[in-house]
């Protein structure tokens, strides 16, 4: 699909330097770029593990100014991918890393796994090995396990998803983040384990309220897109952000009616509802009303199949 996520060119605002160290004759290669100019991305191969990549990285690069990682598939073969043995290398060297402040885990194309494949783990052994992380980043859901805790540096969170289960969500709504600033969640579809429930995302919007500085929350990607639309419409939290993202779901007429008659929209700066199924009479008045306030507006046509008219679907599922 053409939202299929590919691999980070940039992470945390700096271009993504894949290193390729490792290997029972390890070639010294070129010289390495300054330690932090760049976000370091590791990934296992058929030939280098990553637990012998990671020991190379460890080696070769003056970590303790190491400020972004970027990790890639840490598996060998496709059914012994779990992520929890390659956070038990990455959170064992915290001390080698202090200056650590952005973390992505699972920076891997659909040709090396879909999406709805990636194992994640226990992530909050990371924001807990690195109480000082600005940034983290996931891509797939599967096992992915958030339990409720306090960090009060992380600024920006982003799970990639095509079906978050609702254990995590419920986890993240009992987390407290005061510190937070940019939130996107990939909620998915049932089919792939999306099974959040209205009442989940409106116990993660009143989480959200004691996070003062949040100035974007994406929503996106979602079968549910329509409540989604409907529980933004009536939370408070939204008042205060810059921007909003409900793009790539199955939005429609209805989700669209809630956001135009619930609280002012025209505050935003930008507003995605891209990959949306509204109809062409309720896209252009949501252009008319919004259109005028809100700098950056983000619409397109909507997703039908000349075919099948009445089927929706999300922009990235398996």
């Amino acid at each position: 699909m053409a939202y299929y996520p590919s691999h980070l060119t940039h992470f945390h605002g700096l271009p993504v330097h894949h290193f390729d160290g490792g290997g029972q004759q390890e070639d010294p290669g070129p010289d390495l770029p300054p330690p932090a100019s760049v976000a370091w991305r590791l990934a296992a191969d058929w030939e280098v593990p990553f637990e012998d990549r990671w020991s190379s990285f460890l080696d070769r690069v003056t970590t303790e100014e190491v400020v972004a990682l970027v990790v890639g598939a840490w598996w060998q073969e496709w059914d012994e991918h779990g992520i929890n043995p390659a956070l038990d290398l990455l959170t064992a060297a915290a001390h080698r890393l202090p200056r650590l402040r952005a973390v992505f885990l699972g920076d891997v194309e659909s040709e090396e796994s879909e999406i709805s494949w990636i194992k994640q783990g226990e992530v909050c052994r990371v924001l807990r090995a690195w109480p000082g992380l600005r940034e983290l980043g996931l891509r797939g859901a599967g096992e992915l396990v958030i339990e409720p805790m306090r960090h009060d540096g992380l600024r920006r969170l982003r799970i990639e998803s095509g079906g978050l289960p609702p254990e995590p969500v419920r986890g993240l709504a009992a987390c407290d983040l005061p510190a937070l600033h940019h939130l996107e969640l990939w909620l998915g579809t049932s089919w792939y384990g999306g099974d959040c429930t209205p009442a989940d995302v409106r116990a993660l919007l009143a989480m959200l309220e004691r996070s003062p500085e949040l100035a974007h929350l994406g929503l996106c990607n979602s079968d549910i897109q329509d409540h989604v639309a409907a529980a933004v419409a009536a939370a408070p939290v939204v008042a205060g952000l810059d921007s909003l993202d409900l793009s790539m779901g199955e939005l429609g007429d209805d989700g669209a009616t809630a956001l135009l008659s619930g609280q002012p929209l025209t505050h935003l700066r930008a507003l995605d509802l891209g990959h949306h199924f509204m109809s062409e009479e309720m896209t252009r008045r949501v252009r008319e009303v919004l259109g005028p306030h809100i700098p950056d507006l983000a619409l397109g046509p909507a997703r039908r199949s000349a075919h099948r008219p009445e089927t929706r679907y999300v922009a990235v599922g398996e």
